[in-house]
């Protein structure tokens, strides 16, 4: 478990390592560069996941369960909201259901804590999902960058979770005003770091306002940049930092 930065959360944890390059926002993923940075400073757990192509750090597509990390829930004291696979995804086609069950098994056994899953591969997440037990603590999510990924929602509203959530981040085209019903939360940012791509305020507004028609939860994170901390998170002159009202 570390402490984050990041607004909707209170820490993460990453049972699994490692990921792949899927669709467009994972272009400038972060987590690609912070692996890099860990593997240099001797951090076993990232060795061999990243390699330098044409001047940036990409994922090899190496991705394993980590058995250190596994485990380390149960050492928590205070209940804590936790995003689950900040550097990788749960549910990439090369982690094997006992890997995942493995993972399940953990996050049922510590109903104090609210565990946040967020993955792009949203048809493994409808079908593992289904074979799994439904848990209060468990809240399910899909990460959507353009509208090519919208199909990510339906999946979403198919699979087995009590609460279920959509990170807009990077959002890199205006998606107009999905329908946003059965969806519990919506969290939307701009990318940020040294090739961030624009994002609009007319495409935040849009989600704005399709969250408020569907009576889901809207927090906004950032509008991203270069300089992420410089242009805030402040929408309307104010900030929205809401979070569903189905707690576990």
């Amino acid at each position: 478990m570390s402490d984050t930065n990041i607004e909707w959360t209170d820490a993460t944890w990453n049972p699994t390592a490692g990921c792949s390059i899927l669709t467009e926002g994972c272009t400038n993923c972060y987590a690609m560069r912070m692996a890099a940075r860990l593997e240099a400073m001797g951090v076993e757990k990232y060795k061999g996941l990243t390699r330098k192509s044409g001047g940036r750090y990409k994922w090899t597509g190496e991705i394993r369960l980590d058995e250190k990390s596994l485990n380390t829930p149960y050492s928590w004291k205070q209940p804590r909201l936790v995003f689950v696979n900040s550097m990788s995804d749960l549910f990439h086609e090369d982690l094997t259901t006992t890997d995942i069950t493995r993972v399940w098994k953990v996050m049922s056994d510590l109903p104090q804590h609210t565990f946040q899953i967020l993955t792009k591969r949203d048809e493994n997440l409808k079908r593992i999902t289904k074979e799994l037990p439904r848990l209060n603590n468990v809240w399910l999510g899909v990460s959507i960058e353009n509208k090519k990924q919208l199909s990510r929602i339906e999946n979403l509203r198919r699979a087995n979770g009590c609460v279920k959530f959509i990170s807009f981040e990077p959002l890199l085209e205006n998606l107009e005003q999905p329908s946003l019903d059965g969806i519990d939360w919506a969290i939307v940012g701009g990318e940020s770091g040294p090739y961030a791509r624009p994002m609009k305020e007319e495409w935040v507004e849009n989600l704005f306002y399709a969250s408020r028609r569907a009576n889901t939860a809207f927090h906004f994170k950032q509008w991203g940049g270069k300089q992420k901390k410089k242009a805030g998170r402040e929408l309307h002159g104010r900030t929205y930092d809401e979070f569903p009202s189905l707690l576990a």
